[in-house]
């Protein structure tokens, strides 16, 4: 086999319109079938796609012998069920994040898959764009002096109370949905799980999840701030501070695959007025497809896989402990 069969489980939006296209993308992928509650929609989205297979229920797809991989873009709630039905029928798992409702649900899942014999994977794609290696890069090789400080922003807006991001019983709530990239990418840049976690939460007096959160993480040997928010207009942005240098990425995230992002590297004495800036150019690329292509040689040729269960589920310990100290 030279490529990974991919099925996706529902017509959410992020996988029509941005997972989808990235298995596409793929070198070693291929798209053959995608799955709804709705028969008629699974089959309408096909034909919009060009999906091969259309199935009317999730259990059709799981079962489809012609299919090796499942991407699952479903509530945060329905993330255990659908791993552990995937894993059962021998299928590799690419899951949204967060990978689960709390630790205990993200350790079940990487238990339930490792046993089963299949790759599980959480989907933080962004750690796969070109961006993000030349910043671990920079931040490893002491591009910036000793790293010190993470000051994150990550915001957009939605009120719509039927939205799944804004239904507490399934997972919804700014931290979750969002807030799990700060606390990634600072865990991931730091190397180490922060010895300490404080934050504050302005939650929706209807549906009650959290609509604004700002935390704080201490890392012992620096910390990490970062804010959230659902009902702000749309921005993201990093700042990475070291004892010499500091590192400002332009789209950290939702980087679009057509786009050359920047990076910008600041180090020298010059003044906050006018600071030394290096301009580092970085490539257009599909950080979809390269999530992709990073689980199709793991499953195919027996490569290490950036991103292990372990990390998830120390992931998902920082958002219960920010929860907790949010009360």
């Amino acid at each position: 086999m030279d490529k990974l069969r991919w099925g996706v489980l529902s017509t959410a939006k992020i996988a029509r319109e941005h997972v989808v296209p990235g298995i596409r993308s793929a070198t070693n992928a291929e798209l053959v079938a995608i799955a709804s509650r709705d028969p008629a929609l699974a089959r309408s989205v096909a034909d919009d796609l060009g999906i091969p297979k259309a199935h009317g229920s999730y259990d059709d797809l799981i079962n489809d012998p012609t299919v090796d991989a499942i991407y699952i873009p479903l509530p945060n709630h329905l993330h255990l069920e659908w791993t552990e039905r995937a894993a059962a029928a021998g299928k590799h798992v690419l899951c949204e994040k967060p990978l689960g409702l709390d630790a205990g649900e993200a350790r079940r899942m990487v238990e339930t898959c490792e046993s089963a014999g299949v790759v599980l994977l959480e989907a933080f794609m962004y750690r796969f764009h070109p961006q993000w290696v030349a910043v671990r890069e920079i931040v490893e090789s002491g591009g910036i002096g000793e790293l010190l400080s993470i000051q994150s922003w990550f915001s957009y807006y939605n009120d719509d109370p039927d939205n799944i991001r804004n239904v507490a019983e399934w997972g919804g709530g700014a931290l979750m949905d969002i807030g799990c990239y700060c606390i990634h990418l600072s865990r991931t840049l730091f190397g180490r799980e922060p010895e300490g976690a404080s934050g504050l939460m302005k939650r929706d007096p209807d549906s009650g999840v959290d609509i604004l959160t700002s935390a704080t993480l201490d890392f012992g040997v620096g910390t990490a701030g970062f804010t959230v928010a659902t009902r702000v207009e749309p921005d993201q942005r990093i700042h990475i501070f070291g004892s010499r240098g500091r590192i400002d990425i332009e789209i950290p995230f939702n980087t679009p695959a057509d786009h050359e992002p920047r990076v910008m590297l600041t180090t020298g004495r010059g003044s906050p007025i006018s600071p030394q800036v290096e301009t580092i150019p970085v490539a257009a690329a599909d950080q979809y497809g390269l999530e992709v292509e990073a689980i199709g040689r793991a499953v195919l040729d027996g490569q290490p896989l950036v991103g292990t269960g372990a990390d998830s589920v120390a992931n998902m310990a920082v958002i219960d402990a920010l929860v907790a100290a949010a009360g």
